[in-house]
C-alpha cells in the first residue's frame, strides 16, 4: 500500500509540559496538497506546526513525513534534518540584515538542490514586494514583513511548508490577490502545505481539506465544501457562525417542521426518527425572497455585503434568522419592513442535531 505524504496518528500535541491538542489524527494523501487548520486563538493551532516541524516532542502517537518516521515517544528527528519550513505569524525576520538579505537566507538553505523550481524574481514578483528589498524590516510595514518572510520560507523549497496566519496582517484590499497567487504558486510547484488560519474564507479557498479545532480535539476534518454545508457539530456550526439552529419536529422522511416557519422539506443529512425534536441548521442562502408570500417576518438588520444583503429577520417566538439577498433585487427593505420568505420552503440538505 502507497505510503501517504504526511500521516499523523493519536499525537497528542503539547508545550511547556501542557497538551494542547488531544489524540489528533489526519493525513495529507498525495504532494502538493493543501491543508488549512481552523480555530479560534489559543487553541494550539500553532503548536501542531511547531510539532510537525520538530521544534516540540510527543509523548503520544506518531508522525510520518514520505513513509519515515519523524517524531513517536521513542525517536524524534531534530527540525533541520527533516526539510520542513515554518513561517510564523509575528515577524521572523533577522533586524540587521536587508529584506532582501533575509530572502535569499531561504535560497541558500537549498543551494545544492539540483532541481530549483521556483526562484527569487518570481518570488518576488509574485509577492509583489520589489520596492522593500533594500529597506529593514523595522523599515516596513506588518504585512510586507510577512511577506517577506513567506517568500524567504517558499525559497527553500521545503518537502512540507507550514504557514502560521500567513497573511493575517496583509491589506484586505490585497489580501485576496495574493491568496489566488499563493495557491497558484504552491499548486503548480506541488509544495505541500499547512496553513493555519483563523479565517474560514481563506481556509475554504486555499484548502483541499480542512480542519476544525475546538475544545482540545480536532472537531472535524473533511473538505471545505462539507464542513461548511454539512458541519458535524453544534461546536462547529457555532464556530463557523454562517447560520443559525431552530428547534424542530421531525414529520417524515423528507420533512420537519417550525413553528414560525411551518413545514420544511429536504434530503436529510442524517436519519432522524419521526418526531424526534431537533435544532435546524438554517444557513443565509436557505431561505428564498418572496413578498407575495403569505410567511412574513420583520427586518431587524440589514447587513451590505456588495454583491448580496443579509437580512436579520424576527420570527414570532423572537428567532434571529439570516437570509442572504442578491443586491438587485426589486426592492430593498428597511428596518421593521415585512419581508416575505418563500412557501413551501425547500432545502438542499437539511443538516439536524
Amino acid at each position: 500500500m502507497k505510503n501517504k505524504f504526511l500521516e499523523i496518528k493519536n499525537v497528542d500535541f503539547s508545550i511547556g509540559g501542557k497538551v494542547k491538542v488531544k489524540n489528533v489524527s489526519f493525513s495529507i494523501e498525495k504532494e502538493g496538497d493543501i491543508i488549512c487548520l481552523l480555530g479560534p486563538s489559543g487553541i494550539g493551532k500553532t503548536t501542531i506546526l511547531r510539532t510537525i516541524a520538530g521544534l516540540e516532542k510527543i509523548d503520544k502517537g506518531s508522525i510520518e513525513l514520505n513513509g519515515k518516521l519523524m517524531s513517536s515517544n521513542k525517536k524524534h528527528v531534530e527540525p533541520e534534518h527533516r526539510n520542513i519550513s515554518l513561517a510564523f505569524q509575528e515577524n521572523s525576520l533577522f533586524p540587521h540584515y536587508s529584506v532582501k538579505k533575509n530572502i535569499l537566507l531561504g535560497e541558500e538553505k537549498n543551494k545544492n538542490r539540483v532541481n530549483k523550481k521556483l526562484h527569487f524574481k518570481d518570488i518576488i514578483k509574485l509577492l509583489d514586494i520589489s520596492k522593500i528589498l533594500e529597506k529593514y524590516p523595522h523599515e516596513i510595514s506588518a504585512g510586507e514583513a510577512q511577506r517577506a518572510s513567506l517568500a524567504r520560507s517558499l525559497l527553500t523549497q521545503p518537502d512540507l511548508l507550514l504557514l502560521d496566519e500567513p497573511l493575517s496582517n496583509v491589506d484586505q484590499s490585497f489580501k485576496e490577490e495574493i491568496q489566488v497567487r499563493l495557491k497558484k504558486i504552491l499548486s503548480k510547484l506541488k509544495i505541500t502545505t499547512i496553513i493555519v488560519t483563523h479565517d474560514s474564507y481563506e481556509a475554504f479557498y486555499l484548502g483541499s481539506k480542512c480542519g476544525i479545532i475546538l475544545k482540545q480535539k480536532l472537531k472535524q476534518f473533511d473538505d471545505p465544501y462539507k464542513v461548511y454545508h454539512f458541519p458535524n457539530s453544534i461546536e462547529v456550526v457555532n464556530f463557523l457562525n454562517r447560520g443559525i439552529l431552530i428547534p424542530a419536529k421531525v414529520t417524515g422522511e423528507n420533512s420537519l417542521e417550525n413553528d414560525d416557519l411551518g413545514l420544511i422539506e429536504g434530503k436529510f443529512i442524517k436519519y432522524h426518527p419521526k418526531g424526534s425534536n431537533v435544532q435546524l441548521l438554517l444557513q443565509p442562502e436557505d431561505l428564498e425572497h418572496d413578498d407575495n408570500s403569505n410567511l412574513k417576518l420583520e427586518v431587524v438588520d440589514r447587513k451590505f455585503r456588495g454583491t448580496n444583503f443579509i437580512y436579520t429577520l424576527k420570527t414570532l417566538s423572537e428567532k434571529l434568522i439570516p437570509v442572504l439577498v442578491n443586491t438587485h433585487h426589486h426592492e430593498i427593505h428597511e428596518i421593521k419592513d415585512k419581508f416575505g420568505i418563500k412557501r413551501p420552503i425547500r432545502l438542499e440538505h437539511i443538516v439536524c442535531f
